[in-house]
C-alpha cells in the first residue's frame, strides 16, 4: 500500500485550478490566466491523462466550472 501524506492546499482567490490523476492520486495545477489553464488542461486530456477540471477560486467556492472551447 502506498503511504500518501495529504498536503492542504492553500487556494488563491481569483486563480484557474485542475487536477491530474496520476496513479489515483490528484495532482492540483493551477495558472493565473483562464487562457492558459485552458490550453494546459486540454494537452493534459489529448495526452490520455484523467483530468478534472475545478474552475476559478473565489474565496469560499470554484466558479467558471465549465470548459468551453476557446
Amino acid at each position: 500500500m502506498y503511504n500518501v501524506n495529504k498536503k492542504k492546499i492553500n487556494y488563491s482567490e481569483d486563480v484557474y485550478y485542475f487536477d491530474i490523476y496520476t496513479n489515483n492520486y490528484p495532482v492540483t495545477i493551477h495558472r493565473k490566466d483562464r487562457e492558459l489553464a485552458i490550453k494546459t488542461f486540454r494537452r493534459y486530456q489529448r495526452a490520455g491523462k484523467r483530468c478534472q477540471w475545478l474552475g476559478r477560486w473565489n474565496g469560499k467556492k470554484f466558479e467558471d466550472s465549465q470548459v468551453f472551447a476557446s
